[in-house]
């Protein structure tokens, strides 16, 4: 095809509307690794699938991604051996998911080792973006792979790990949609992959959509502090208001949850602003704001309360949006009213999902609340310590507030 060619790990919502879409219409060799062995089956069968645009009173637009193809991610040899001649791979499995798929991406690393060595040449650098809107999942990969392959491996120089800012939404899709086309994603129209532009071993690739940042720290933050944090200001704060309603757009037009949302957003945007001065000015990120609930109000993208407050264990902890964004402020000097409010929502949040099944470990989360009480899942789920000032000074507050 041209341009080169990428192994995306993971061909779920992310992978195929954002990741997948992005390099396959720029006409670089796509090749998926997931461990569905029926959508595996399906990609190879179809070599193409749609990506449906939804916006906010206008038709739908398909946007066909042909000339993909996948690779069962179980099989450790057929996945090193993409990775053998790659210039490039992403991940977007989540964070559970993560670990399962390094022992491929350390397998592939030798693989090109191997190969490198065989024709007397020099073992290319592989780029890795990591598409997982998470704060720690380079040091991760780093570590894991460090411990995967053997001592003295120069993984320093054939990898580089280049964090992502994936600011697209997408929804779950429905048992009819799936069944209709299990190929088919729905999407928002927002199509840009903001990434380090220091983490490349190799050149950037010139692939429409895909955005360099010189501080790519500062777009992660935003979006988990801003965009992540509005998003579940919305769910939590909605179902708390009526537990009745299954839509975040829906959600958004009940009394006071816009300003709510706002206020949770406008109070972390003042600490990033402090943090990242020369990255994100307080204009810049109002103007975030307006768009990203402008955009959280889209019905025709129909995302649930449920699927944006689920794993309540995950977006609770200190690393994440709610309790993050706090600790943010806190450390700033800064009020957090707005999102100890959504914290306090955040607890009596059981959503369901289309069955009626809530989310299975959001039960082991109450579980853990109604056995230690709040005070100890401050520190047992929120992961908050009593020896850092800051991180006391909110488990204090949160724990006051709730009583």
């Amino acid at each position: 095809m041209g341009n080169g060619k990428i192994v995306v790990f993971g061909a779920g919502n992310i992978g195929r509307s954002f990741v997948g879409q992005l390099f396959a219409r720029a006409g670089w060799e796509t090749v998926f690794s997931d461990v569905d062995a029926a959508l595996v089956a399906e990609i190879n069968r179809r070599r193409e699938y749609l990506v449906v645009i939804k916006r906010e009173g206008r038709p739908d637009e398909a946007i066909p991604v042909r000339g993909v193809r996948a690779v069962d991610g179980r099989d450790l040899a057929a996945v090193a051996a993409e990775l053998s001649d790659a210039e490039l791979a992403s991940v977007s499995v989540g964070k559970a998911a993560l670990p399962k798929v390094l022992p491929s991406i350390a397998a592939g690393l030798l693989a090109r080792q191997k190969r490198a060595r065989a024709a007397g040449s020099e073992v290319p650098p592989l780029d890795l973006i990591i598409a997982e809107n998470d704060r720690e999942a380079r040091d991760t990969i780093r570590a894991g792979l460090a411990s995967l392959l053997p001592s003295g491996f120069p993984l320093g120089s054939r990898l580089g790990l280049v964090e992502a800012s994936i600011g697209k939404m997408v929804p779950i899709m429905r048992a009819e949609d799936l069944a209709a086309d299990r190929l088919r994603v729905f999407a928002e129209a927002y199509n840009e992959l903001i990434v380090d532009g220091r983490g490349f071993l190799g050149p950037a690739p010139s692939v429409p959509g895909l955005a360099p940042a010189a501080n790519i720290e500062a777009y992660v933050d935003r979006k988990l502090f801003v965009h992540n944090l509005g998003h579940a200001a919305v769910a939590y704060l909605g179902f708390r208001a009526d537990p009745s309603e299954r839509l975040i757009c829906r959600a958004l037009r009940l009394p006071g949850l816009r300003d709510a949302a706002r206020r949770a957003m406008g109070q972390a945007a003042a600490a990033l602003a402090l943090e990242y001065p020369g990255e994100l000015s307080p204009a810049s990120l109002e103007e975030h704001i307006d768009d990203l609930l402008e955009r959280f109000g889209n019905s025709a993208l129909g995302d649930t309360i449920y699927r944006v407050g689920r794993d309540l264990s995950r977006k609770l902890h200190k690393s994440d949006r709610v309790v993050g964004a706090a600790l943010l402020c806190e450390r700033r000097g800064l009020p957090w009213d707005g999102i100890a409010a959504v914290f306090d929502a955040a607890l009596g949040f059981d959503a369901r999902d289309e069955a009626g099944a809530a989310f299975p470990p959001d039960s082991g989360f109450r579980e853990a609340l109604a056995r230690g009480g709040l005070e100890a899942a401050l520190g047992e789920i929120c992961g908050l310590v009593d020896d850092d000032p800051a991180e006391a000074r909110v488990k204090r507050a949160l724990a006051t507030a709730r009583r």
